[in-house]
């Protein structure tokens, strides 16, 4: 009797900051993974890329030149080898202006519902803040204050919803001032891997009246819109208003053609973007935030769909790069304010001059 063949083995390098690997590196994964024939092998960042494995796929959330440096080293020894994700690709993501030009970018056939991303501008002079005319930048208040930067550090998740003028002098440039849209107090987070899309309901900030701007403080300190502080979470009222559960995810198809777009976009595998509805217009979404290698291990069955994933890689069954064409996102307006005054070319918008370890915190609270 001819014995069978033994399964082929693949070995999947992984370079994860601690904290990363600590939530994503789980038992579970790894056994299951195993099973399947794949081998996670944690790779040793204190030693040259070069002298390790060889491995048939390079899993990595690290920054850096050096970095760089060793995957492009790594390819061109050992060109076989798939690197997830492309440092390049992954470096768009880390500004907030250049990261959701990508939505901008995606075009999608769909008749019942429609998608875009919020107003917003981006201050890079100090002096601008405080004498800034939203109305000319074709905003109001309220606004969200965000980071320019958004490399995954604390302080790129340090955001300010701001009221009033009172609040916009706690800025400190670089800062992306968004328009803050009224959603039902719901976030749906999109989880893409590969062609796997998951979507999640998460609370959000509450709606905010027009009437009641006056009562309220000039600004209101939160990290990131789905995870509040502990003071409003004690508020009853706060979460009578949430709805999360009665809140109507949208619909599947719609955004895993999104996602899919944004893929064939970005060129990433593996990420997330938050979606809001527009009160204003029931079926019309708003993509706030894009997100590279997020936390998969909230994610409900994750093990099965990571191993899932790895397997269709590196077997070359991913097909979900195909192309998509029809039906664009609605394009907002985009305004720069800079050290050379306003209204710059509102079609390609630069990325920032700063090296990410140059920015200083942008929030001062």
């Amino acid at each position: 009797m001819k014995m069978a063949e033994p399964m082929r083995r693949y070995s999947v390098g992984y370079a994860l900051a601690p904290k990363k690997q600590a939530s994503f590196i789980q038992v579970s994964l790894v056994n299951l993974a195993k099973e399947r024939g794949i081998d996670l092998i944690k790779i040793d960042t204190g030693k040259p890329l070069i002298d390790q494995g060889p491995f048939d796929c390079v899993l990595h959330k690290m920054d850096g030149d050096d970095w760089k440096r060793q995957l492009k080293e790594y390819g061109s020894e050992f060109p076989q080898a798939l690197i997830i994700d492309s440092p390049e690709a992954i470096e768009r993501l880390h500004n907030r202006i250049s990261m959701l030009q990508a939505v901008g970018e995606v075009e999608i056939d769909f008749e019942n519902a429609s998608f875009g991303i919020p107003k917003q501008t981006v201050i890079y002079d100090a002096k601008m803040v405080s004498g800034i005319n939203l109305e000319n930048e074709g905003l109001e208040f309220p606004v969200i204050a965000k980071p320019l930067v958004a490399d995954g550090s604390a302080k790129s998740h340090k955001m300010l919803l701001v009221f009033n003028k009172d609040g916009l002098r706690k800025l400190k440039p670089p800062i992306v001032l968004q328009e803050f849209v009224n959603h039902g107090a719901v976030i749906f987070k999109v989880y893409v891997v590969g062609d796997y899309v998951k979507s999640v309901k998460r609370k959000s900030l509450p709606d905010v009246k027009e009437d009641g701007l006056g009562r309220l403080e000039s600004y209101l300190p939160f990290s990131q819109v789905s995870n509040l502080n502990n003071f409003e979470k004690n508020d009853d009222k706060y979460y009578k208003l949430m709805n999360l559960e009665n809140a109507e995810f949208p619909p599947l198809s719609f955004l895993t053609d999104i996602a899919r777009g944004l893929r064939r976009v970005t060129k990433l595998h593996l990420f997330n973007f938050d979606v809001i509805r527009d009160d204003r217009v029931g079926n019309r979404y708003l993509i706030i935030d894009i997100n590279y290698f997020p936390g998969y291990a909230k994610m409900p069955n994750y093990e099965r769909v990571l191993t899932d994933f790895f397997w269709d890689v590196l077997n070359q069954n991913d097909k979900s790069l195909g192309s998509l064409q029809k039906v664009h996102c609605e394009k907002e307006v985009r305004v720069l304010v800079g050290n050379s005054g306003c209204g710059e070319d509102e079609g390609t918008l630069p990325v920032s001059p700063l090296k990410i370890e140059e920015n200083e915190n942008p929030i001062q609270v």
